[in-house]
C-alpha cells in the first residue's frame, strides 16, 4: 500500500506496518543538465473534462508532490475540438500567472504534425515547416503566458508512418516535408531563446535517427527526448526504441501508461464508469479491443494476487524501465492523481515482474 503525506512525501507502508519515505525521483531530460520527476503531469483532460478550478487544483497537488514537468499541446484538450482548441494552455497559464512558479517548472508542448484531420488548426493544411511552427509557438507562448518554453516537441511526424496505432506499415513515396525543414525551424527556434530544448512524438526508429543524423551534420539542436506511447499493453517501444533512447539519450516520456485507464481495471465486465474518459468518448476505442481486454484481466489479476493497486503496477512497471525518463499520467480527479503520483514510489519484486512477462509472452502487445 502506498500512502502520501503532503508534509513528509511518499511513504511505502510495510506488512508490519512500518514506513519509509520515498521523495520524488528525478531523471536527466537526455544529455542537458535539467532533471525532470518521473511523473510528468499530462494535463489534455483540461478545458473538456476539467474545469479552470479543477485543472488549477490538480497542478497544485501535483506541484506540492514534487512533480516539476508538465506536458501540453497546442492541440489539447481531447478530443480536439475548435470550441475548446488551446483551452489546456490557457488553464496552465493562468495557473502560472497566479503561483509564480514558472522557472521552478519545466513546460512542455507540441506543434501539431499535419492537421487535415484537424480542420480548426490552421485551416487544417498546416505542417511542421518555419511558418506554421512559429505562428504555433507564438500562440502557445501567449496561452502559457510566458516567454520560453523548455521542450518543444513536433507531435505526430509529416509523412506517412506508423504511429497512432498503425500496424501493416507501407512505404509511400507521396511527396511530404523534409525532416530537415522541421529541425531547422526548431534551430531558429532555440538561437532565439524561446524554446530551450526540442523533442519529438509519436516517431519511428527511423525517423528518431534522422533527426539525431541532421542535427550532427548540421549543428542544429538534438533532440533530447521522445513521446511515444507505452504501457503493458503496449510494449512495441522496446522493440526498435528502447535501444536509440539509452545509447542516444533521447529519454521516453510515456503517454499513455495506463492505456486511456484501462489497466486500472476500471472497464473491466463491460463497466463504464460516471464520467469516465471512455464512458465520455467512445472514440478512444485504441486500448479496448478484445485481446486488450484480456490481457487487461490478467494483469488486474496479479495486481490483486499481490495486495497491489492495479493502476499502480502498471505505473510502477513504466516507471522502472532504463530508457524511461518520465511517465505522463493524467488524471480527472484529485484522488486518481494522488494515486498515480505515487506509484513513482512502488517498486515491484521479482514475482511481480515474473508474473507480468508470463502475460506478455501469451499476449504481447495487445493494443499498439
Amino acid at each position: 500500500m502506498i500512502s502520501y503525506d503532503h508534509s513528509m512525501g511518499f511513504k511505502i507502508k510495510s506488512h508490519s506496518a512500518q514506513t519509509k519515505e520515498l521523495r520524488m525521483q528525478y531523471r536527466k531530460l537526455g544529455n542537458t543538465n535539467i532533471e525532470v520527476s518521473l511523473i510528468c503531469l499530462g494535463t489534455m483532460t483540461f478545458g473538456e473534462q476539467n474545469t479552470e478550478a479543477e485543472s488549477h487544483n490538480q497542478l497544485d497537488l501535483a506541484i506540492n508532490s514534487g512533480v516539476n514537468f508538465i506536458d501540453t499541446a497546442e492541440l489539447y484538450p481531447v478530443p480536439p475540438r475548435g470550441e475548446t482548441q488551446g483551452r489546456t494552455e490557457e488553464f496552465i497559464g493562468s495557473w502560472l500567472k497566479k503561483s509564480g512558479r514558472r522557472d521552478d517548472l519545466v513546460i512542455a508542448t507540441k506543434v501539431s504534425g499535419p492537421t487535415d484531420w484537424c480542420p480548426h488548426i490552421r485551416d487544417g493544411v498546416s505542417h511542421p515547416d518555419r511558418k506554421n511552427i512559429e505562428i504555433a509557438l507564438c500562440k502557445s507562448l501567449r496561452r502559457l503566458q510566458t516567454d520560453y518554453i523548455d521542450l518543444y516537441q513536433v507531435h505526430w511526424p509529416d509523412r506517412n508512418a506508423n504511429f497512432f496505432g498503425k500496424l501493416g506499415y507501407e512505404y509511400d513515396d507521396s511527396p511530404t516535408l523534409p525532416i530537415e525543414d522541421t529541425l531547422e525551424a526548431m534551430d531558429v527556434l532555440v538561437k532565439s531563446g524561446k524554446v530551450r530544448y526540442v523533442g519529438i512524438s509519436n516517431e519511428t526508429p527511423w525517423g528518431t535517427m534522422q533527426y539525431l543524423k541532421l542535427a550532427d551534420k548540421h549543428g542544429w539542436p538534438r533532440i533530447v527526448s521522445i513521446q511515444n506511447p507505452y504501457s503493458l499493453l503496449n510494449r512495441a517501444y522496446e522493440v526498435g526504441l528502447a535501444e536509440i533512447s539509452q545509447r542516444e539519450q533521447v529519454g521516453l516520456l510515456a503517454y499513455s501508461p495506463l492505456g486511456f485507464g484501462v489497466l486500472s481495471g476500471k472497464y473491466l465486465n463491460n463497466a463504464r464508469p460516471k464520467g469516465a474518459r471512455l464512458t465520455l468518448f467512445e472514440r478512444f476505442s485504441r486500448y479496448s479491443n478484445l485481446q486488450g481486454v484480456a490481457a487487461t484481466a490478467a494483469y488486474v489479476n496479479v495486481a490483486r494476487q499481490h495486495g497491489l493497486d492495479p493502476a499502480q503496477m502498471a505505473l510502477a512497471y513504466v516507471n522502472s524501465r532504463p530508457f524511461v525518463t518520465a511517465s505522463i499520467i493524467g488524471a480527472t480527479k484529485l484522488t486518481q492523481l494522488e494515486s498515480n503520483i505515487a506509484s513513482q514510489a512502488l517498486q515491484l519484486s521479482d514475482e511481480v515482474l515474473a508474473d507480468i512477462e508470463s502475460i506478455h509472452m501469451n499476449c504481447a502487445n495487445p493494443c499498439p
